[in-house]
C-alpha cells in the first residue's frame, strides 16, 4: 500500500491539502449585515457600497452575508447578539465576533471602520 503513494501522487495529495487549507482559511471570515425591510440606511449602503463590495479586497477577505434582523439567526451565527439597530455589520471569523459597525456612517467612515476590524483578523498561519 505504501508503494501506491509514490512521490508524484504524494506531492499531488500534499498540494491538494494545502490548496484546500488555504481556501478554507481565506473564506473563514464573513461580514454579516443585519438589515430589515424599509431601512433607509440599508438602502443607502446598498446603493453606495453593495454593488462593489464583493469586488474589493475587503469583500474578498470577508464576503457579505445578509441576515434579516427580525428573523431567526442561522445555526452557525447563534452566538451573535443582534441588537436592534439596522444596518449592523458584524465581522465574524471561525465562530467568533471580531467587531461590529452599528449603522451606516457613510462611505468613507464605513471603509475606515471595516479596515480596522479586518486588521484584527488572524493572519494566515497564525490562527
Amino acid at each position: 500500500m505504501f508503494e501506491i503513494i509514490g512521490s508524484p501522487l504524494r506531492s499531488l495529495l500534499v498540494a491538494s491539502l494545502l490548496l484546500i487549507s488555504s481556501f478554507s482559511n481565506s473564506i473563514a471570515a464573513e461580514l454579516v449585515m443585519l438589515e430589515e425591510d424599509g431601512c433607509p440606511w440599508c438602502e443607502l449602503w446598498r446603493k453606495e457600497i453593495g454593488g462593489i463590495y464583493s469586488k474589493t479586497e475587503e469583500g474578498k477577505a470577508a464576503p457579505l452575508r445578509v441576515v434579516d434582523i427580525h428573523g431567526p439567526l442561522p445555526e452557525d451565527l447563534k452566538f451573535l447578539v443582534k441588537g436592534g439597530f439596522t444596518p449592523t455589520f458584524i465581522l465574524v471569523d471561525q465562530g467568533k465576533e471580531i467587531g461590529r459597525i452599528r449603522g451606516y456612517p457613510g462611505e468613507s467612515f464605513f471603509w475606515g471602520l471595516l479596515a480596522q476590524m479586518i486588521e484584527k483578523l488572524p493572519k494566515a498561519g497564525n490562527s
